[in-house]
């Protein structure tokens, strides 16, 4: 039986420079006594697949897995490599390359080649915790678009640091006073769209940088469907790329652009 220390001494050996050793972890915010052969990481997915919630959705859903450039190799999380790994084992799991940066552009693609009744968008540190997923779902949940929210009724945070909150309100601010009024969270992670619904919108996307998801719920708005907000537990993660100061303005110039193409008629009228 394999013990920590041959995990240690296997991760040294043949992970990569940039990867997360399983040793290297901030420890939980809720303490567990370690396991002896076990790590963190092994016991957090198998927590997962095992799950309840994640039983409830095999064989019903497909997963995607948009690598952006380099981008999800310097994240905490080492999505790619983990995903490139259970593609074998999980047949509704693909991983698609996309050469081209943008996380608007990534998940449009990614929406369009799934297949399902339903499609869920989410981040990769998926700082919401798994078991929600079902709340966007039927029978549960049967609006045209669902939308995490950290300010609905019922929403909690957890570890986000007070600047970082004020930024948040702010931008929601300029994004109700601008494009998309009465919604009190548009740039939370997690949302699920009817695949009729991807089919409409999605092609009509014009921006392919943070601010996409804006573009996105503005389009569907004007196209008459309906958007609903679920407050959700969300806990912050410290790996985040958006550099405040550069990408605030470029996210405002774009609120701008998004306002004058509702105003033009650019996305056009509901079908």
């Amino acid at each position: 039986m394999v013990n920590q220390n041959q995990i240690k001494k296997y991760e040294d050996n043949t992970f990569a420079p940039f990867a997360t050793k399983s040793y290297s972890t901030r420890g939980r915010m809720h303490k567990e006594k370690e396991h002896a052969y076990r790590s963190a990481y092994q016991r957090d997915r198998d927590r997962v697949i095992h799950s309840a919630a994640f039983r409830r959705l095999e064989y019903k859903t497909q997963v995607f897995v948009n690598h952006e450039g380099d981008y999800y190799r310097t994240r905490l999380t080492h999505t790619l490599e983990v995903a490139q790994r259970f593609t074998h084992t999980y047949p509704g799991l693909r991983l698609l390359h996309e050469d081209q940066p943008g996380k608007g552009r990534a998940v449009r693609r990614g929406v369009l080649a799934a297949c399902g009744e339903y499609r869920f968008i989410a981040d990769a540190d998926f700082s919401m915790p798994v078991e929600e997923i079902n709340r966007f779902l039927p029978p549960t949940n049967t609006s045209d678009i669902t939308i995490a929210s950290r300010e609905a009724v019922g929403a909690v945070r957890y570890g986000e640091p007070s600047y970082r909150h004020l930024t948040g309100r702010v931008y929601n601010f300029l994004i109700r006073s601008l494009v998309l009024p009465g919604l009190q969270d548009t740039q939370c992670g997690f949302k699920c769209f009817r695949a009729n619904i991807v089919k409409d919108i999605f092609p009509l996307l014009t921006l392919t940088g943070w601010a996409f998801d804006v573009e996105l719920l503005a389009i569907a708005r004007q196209r008459g469907y309906q958007v609903v907000e679920i407050g959700i537990p969300w806990y912050y993660n410290t790996g985040s790329k958006i550099n405040i100061l550069h990408d605030s303005w470029v996210m405002f110039a774009d609120l701008l652009k998004i306002r004058a193409n509702l105003r033009q008629g650019v996305y056009g009228t509901h079908p």
